[in-house]
């Protein structure tokens, strides 16, 4: 059991450092300081889009309109890290 549980975090671990690489990458993007027709970064910003588009876009469905702030990406990361934790403690046997 322990090995299971050991491999949802690692799991979700990588998701969450994952989205982090692509907030920052847009961000880089946004600001001009990275340029996307770049091979490496549109492969980059592709295969995490890919992985966290989903994800947001259904986050994104309920938060209100709040003009260019995007907030899904910091409710995203809330909300991996809850169902986390109650994965673990469910697995656990609720120590």
């Amino acid at each position: 059991m322990t090995a299971l549980i050991l491999l949802i975090d690692q799991i979700v671990n990588l998701y969450i450092w994952t989205l982090l690489a692509y907030v920052i990458v847009n961000w880089l993007v946004a600001f001009r300081i990275v340029n996307p027709w770049q091979p490496f970064v549109r492969m980059a910003i592709h295969f995490l889009g890919r992985i966290h588009e989903p994800l947001m876009g259904l986050v994104r469905r309920y938060l209100p309109d709040l003009g260019g702030i995007d907030l899904s990406p910091i409710v995203l990361l809330l909300a991996v890290q809850f169902l986390r934790n109650l994965v673990i403690g469910f697995l656990a046997g609720g120590q």
